[in-house]
């Protein structure tokens, strides 16, 4: 008989995602049919006013090869998502991937063979050696991305890339890393990784071929300041648990 556990719980935080949620639930299924692990798709809904949830009843019912549930996150914010998510989670391992799959899920391969072989955190990067951007991120964005690498460095030590959305971890590393974190918003990747540090579970990083998607909801001039502020908190919160 099948466990009611799965391999690997597989989180997707969206928010008002009708539009492209069915293709990423589709090519997310199909793939984990390939892969010799039983694995669970949650969708985390952050108050989407759409069509959102009828998309996942839709791939639910036509869909095979992975499991899929809907649960609801009332607090705002994708790392508010994501840590209800994870903290949902029951497999040895998890992760989270963007709605938008601006990383294919082809890289999921790479990730697990890294988790197999016993790394306890394992994201994708688009900034080592064999990564790819596909489509690169328009030049204001990219700049924005190198200042904040500069503002986060002293958080996060040797990572190259904090903020592409395909992160996973062991179950062990997950509920010390989301028990702890706080950050909702844009600096929730940072907040992650500076914990696996605190933590002493070290790091991979795997190339991944990066699409820059539209519709992203972060904009420099708009989300700017906020994030800054974020980070700040964030740096806060660490130091008031030292």
């Amino acid at each position: 008989m099948r466990s009611t556990v799965p391999d690997l719980d597989l989180v997707v935080p969206v928010f008002n995602e009708e539009a492209r949620l069915g293709a990423t639930l589709d090519a997310l299924s199909a793939h984990a049919a390939s892969l010799p692990h039983d694995v669970r798709i949650t969708v985390v809904d952050n108050g989407s006013v759409d069509r959102t949830a009828d998309v996942v009843d839709d791939v639910a019912t036509r869909r095979r090869g992975a499991s899929l549930r809907l649960i609801g996150c009332s607090r705002q914010g994708k790392g508010a998502a994501v840590r209800r998510g994870m903290l949902a989670a029951t497999a040895p391992w998890r992760g989270f991937v963007d709605a938008d799959l601006s990383t294919p899920v082809a890289a999921l391969d790479d990730v697990l063979e890294r988790m197999a072989a016993g790394d306890p955190v394992v994201i994708g990067s688009r900034r080592v050696a064999g990564a790819e951007y596909v489509v690169p991120q328009p030049l204001l964005r990219r700049a924005g991305s190198r200042a904040f690498r500069q503002l986060t460095r002293h958080l996060v030590g040797d990572v190259a890339d904090t903020q592409c959305g395909f992160k996973f971890f062991t179950a062990e590393a997950a509920e010390r890393i989301f028990a702890r974190a706080t950050a909702d918003g844009f600096a929730f990747d940072v907040e992650v990784l500076a914990l696996a540090s605190r933590y002493g579970l070290p790091v991979a990083e795997v190339p991944v071929r990066w699409t820059d998607a539209e519709g992203s909801s972060f904009g420099v001039w708009t989300h700017g300041r906020r994030v800054i502020s974020e980070v700040r908190a964030v740096r806060a919160s660490l130091a008031s648990a030292a």
